[in-house]
Parts: structure tokens; C-alpha cells; sequence
């Protein structure tokens, strides 16, 4: 829930989709937002599961719509934006909440790597694509939100990146690519492969899911630069967030915030009336530095 009311730009009209929303933060996410007066877009891997989690909303009095959704199908993607174009005409917020994460609690298991940058950076890039052709003109601009984590910093406590001229070539926007996003998640899976991945400077605590939500904030840099170059009405505004340890299946219900709080921040992002935000990293509505 939001804790200050902000400035209202959107209406029953707007359009928001929430990734894996069937449970844990993404419900919340669907929850939250309808609770503000948006027409939500309650996307599941599982339909059946989505059905239901979308049922619970609706009965609660939310304006909820469901469809199933997997983002490492680009079959499941096409026929997704073409439900949506044709239903709803567009899109205004996207929420990017679908993610994995098989390291618990101390284990640093590299066992399901290809499986977490698939997902986390490689399944988000593939709705920011997606996406970004459906979203409606405004002038208070479209907003994606991307679900990622404070460990996925260049210069994290827990998370350098050691190689020194690689760190240098991703923190520069001049130099910031997409191609080198990919590059450096291929690389860091080669060395999975090669079991060398120990020596090659990544982070040594959750280093798979680092690493992907690194790519995940990198990524969403490189967009907000690309994107800012579009004309007033035509904007679109992205940024990511550390919604904590939270509570829920994918922590093994070990975390210490709960999925509502833990929601809160996103939230906040997507109705944010400063349009200027962009580009930028969020852990409980504070700036951190990348």
C-alpha cells in the first residue's frame, strides 16, 4: 500500500500487466494496483493457477483480467501481445515480477545458472521488447518496472564485479551495449561450464542470480537512455527495484519482509508522478547507486 498518496495521473482505463502474478509479490503487485483504480493484467506460466489468483481479486471488487503468460516462449509472448493489442488497444505499465532464484539461504549452487538468466535477464528483455510497441501515448508517460535486486550492483559490497576494464565499459553509457550485457552473462555461463566461473571476478555470494539482475539493471539503463530520446507524449519510464528478502515460495518462506511491503516500492515507481525518474535503481523508495 501506498504510504504517501501520490499525485493521481491514471484511471480505470490504464492498462497495467504484472508478470508471474498468480502469487507472492507479483499478487501483490496486481492487488495493490487495482486497489488504486487501474485495469490489471493478471499474467500466469500456469493458466489454471492464473484463473484462480485472478478469481480472488475479482471477488474481492477489482477490475483483474487474466491470461497466461510465459516469458521464455515466444510463442506464449506473441499470442499475448496480440490478446492484448486486439482487447485493450495498448498498454500503460508494465511490472516485470516474473524471476527465479534456486540459491537458498547459504548454498551457492551454480547448478541451475542457465535457468536463472534465461529467466530473470533474458525473459525480461523479452517483455520490455514485446511491450514497448503497445504502449499508449501520454503525457504522463508509460512506466515499466523491473523486479531486480541490490546484489545485481557493479560495486556492491557483495557483488563486484572484479574485472576492472569490463566494470569501466558497463558503468559508461557511451560504452554501455546490449551486446555487451549479452556478452557478459555468455561469458559468465562458459565459465560455469568450464567450472572456472570462480576465478573470473563475478560476485561470490548468489553469483548466478547477481549476475542476472545485474543484467537485468544494466539493461534497464541502456533502455532509459535509449527511450529518453523519444518525443513529450510518446515517453517511456523504466527503472528497477530491490524489493528485499521477502517472504514468499521463492525464498523458501525465509525472508523478513512481507510480500505486501515488499510490493509497496514497485508500486510507488509505476504511479511515480515525477516522469523525469528514469534509468535508476529503488530499494524502499530510496536511490541506490549502481
Amino acid at each position: 500500500m501506498l504510504r504517501d498518496k501520490p499525485i493521481r495521473w491514471w484511471s480505470a482505463e490504464t492498462i497495467a500487466i504484472v508478470t508471474g502474478a498468480n502469487r507472492g509479490i507479483g499478487f501483490e503487485f496486481a492487488r495493490q494496483l487495482a486497489g488504486h483504480g487501474l485495469t490489471v493484467i493478471l499474467t500466469s506460466r500456469d493458466t489454471s493457477v492464473g484463473i484462480e489468483a485472478a478469481k480472488v481479486l475479482q471477488e474481492g471488487g477489482f477490475n483483474v483480467d487474466v491470461h497466461q503468460l510465459d516469458i521464455l516462449d515466444d510463442e506464449s509472448v506473441s499470442e499475448f501481445t496480440k490478446w492484448i493489442k486486439e482487447k485493450y488497444g495498448g498498454v500503460d505499465i508494465l511490472i516485470n515480477n516474473a524471476g527465479v532464484n534456486y540459491n537458498l539461504g547459504s548454498g551457492n549452487s551454480m547448478e541451475f545458472s542457465k535457468q536463472m538468466i534465461e529467466t530473470n535477464y533474458y525473459g525480461t528483455k523479452n517483455m520490455v521488447k514485446a511491450m514497448i510497441p503497445l504502449m499508449r501515448p501520454s503525457a504522463a508517460g508509460a512506466r515499466i518496472v523491473n523486479v531486480s535486486s541490490r546484489l545485481g550492483k557493479l560495486n556492491g559490497r557483495r557483488s563486484r564485479i572484479e574485472d576492472e576494464a569490463l566494470r569501466e565499459k558497463l558503468s559508461k553509457l557511451e560504452t554501455l551495449s546490449e551486446e555487451l550485457i549479452d556478452n557478459m552473462v555468455s561469458t559468465f555461463l562458459i565459465q560455469v561450464e568450464d567450472n572456472t566461473w570462480q576465478s573470473g571476478g563475478w560476485p561470490q555470494k548468489f553469483t548466478d542470480y547477481a549476475v542476472s539482475k545485474l543484467a537485468v539493471n544494466l539493461y534497464s539503463v541502456l533502455m532509459a537512455n535509449q527511450l529518453a530520446e523519444r518525443a513529450e507524449g510518446q515517453k517511456i519510464y523504466i527503472n528497477c527495484y530491490c524489493p528485499g528478502w521477502v517472504r514468499t515460495a521463492m525464498t523458501g518462506w525465509s525472508g523478513n519482509v512481507s510480500a505486501e511491503h515488499a510490493a509497496d516500492t514497485g508500486v510507488w515507481l509505476a504511479l511515480l508522478p515525477n516522469k523525469e525518474v528514469t534509468g535508476k535503481l529503488f530499494a524502499e523508495r530510496r536511490e541506490l547507486k549502481l
